[in-house]
Parts: C-alpha cells; structure tokens; sequence
C-alpha cells in the first residue's frame, strides 16, 4: 500500500508540473517555471521510491497512463482542449492497459 502512496504523490506532482508547464508561457513567467522545475523533480523523486514497492513496469504503467489521463481531462475541462471519439478510444486504451498490466497478481516487491 506505501508504493500506492508514493505513487500517488509522484502522479500529483507530475500532473501540477505538467499544467505549470502550460502556464509557463515557454519558461518566460517566473513562478510557473519554477513549479515546472520543482515539481518534475518531486515527481520523479517520489517515483524513484515508488520503485522500491512495486515493479518498474506497473509503476511506470501506471504514472505515465494516469497522467495523461488526467491531463487530457484537465486539459478538455480547463483549457477547451478538443475531445474527440479517437481521443476517448485512447483513454479507455491507456486505462484497459494499466488494467491488464495489473492482471498477475500484485506488483513486485524489489526491496
């Protein structure tokens, strides 16, 4: 369950960095560049212990899937990104991925 935890946090700051990105306006206004920087790094740090709990590939699967995910919605809901039916077949393939990914049992331990 820590590696659940850990992964969540590394999801949340990947996702904040992400937007930050966007408001960054190519790294030309300061604080959200800053939140770019900051929060990449706190992403992948909490990754890096993710790792220590669970299979690289689960966790990785998992991150880089329900990143996207998120951003996609993020990005429809807050900034009038276009959803189209192709976009919602590659959503409901990332997650049928992650999904099978998880299929064998639970992730591997690597501590």
């Amino acid at each position: 369950m820590k590696g659940f935890a850990l992964l969540s946090v590394a999801i949340i700051t990947e996702i904040i960095a992400t937007l930050a990105l966007k408001f960054s306006n190519g790294f030309t206004v300061l604080l959200p560049s800053i939140v770019v920087i900051v929060g990449y790094l706190t992403a992948f740090y909490f990754l890096s212990l993710t790792l220590r709990h669970m299979a690289l590939s689960v966790a990785y699967a998992i991150w880089s899937g329900v990143g996207t995910a998120a951003t996609v919605i993020i990005g429809v809901v807050v900034f009038n990104d276009p959803f189209t039916v192709t976009i919602a077949l590659g959503l409901l393939l990332i997650i049928l991925g992650v999904i099978l990914l998880n299929q064998d049992g639970p992730p591997a331990s690597t501590s």
